[in-house]
């Protein structure tokens, strides 16, 4: 069961996903659940393989910012980086970032 304390231990900036839900814990901690079964995680890597930048961008960006709004920083550092490559056009191997991605994904549900 994901928590505060499990949070922090994975590395979200708890304070400041909390500040941004006015406090409300229960709400933070559904919010953060609903990223487990987020789909657009495996959209991404659909994108990814298929060369789609653009779309790939926009879905990446969509990821950025609910992982930034909750503060899981291990998740929006990966998605950071996936979005900054995409925005600038760079058509590069991105299967080791989006593996990264995942892997904290996987951290994440195992909370």
């Amino acid at each position: 069961m994901i928590t505060l304390e499990s949070l922090k231990q994975f590395g979200a900036d708890t304070d400041t996903g909390l500040a941004r839900c006015m406090g409300n814990e229960a709400l933070y901690l559904r919010l953060v659940g609903s990223v487990v079964t987020e789909e657009g995680f495996e959209k991404l890597g659909e994108l990814l393989n298929s060369k789609d930048l653009d779309a790939a961008f926009e879905t990446a960006h969509a990821l950025k910012g609910v992982l930034g709004n909750l503060s899981l920083t291990p998740l929006f550092d990966q998605a950071s980086l996936i979005t900054e490559l995409l925005r600038s056009g760079t058509d590069t191997d991105y299967s080791e970032m989006y593996s990264k991605l995942m892997e904290e994904k996987r951290r994440l549900e195992q909370l």
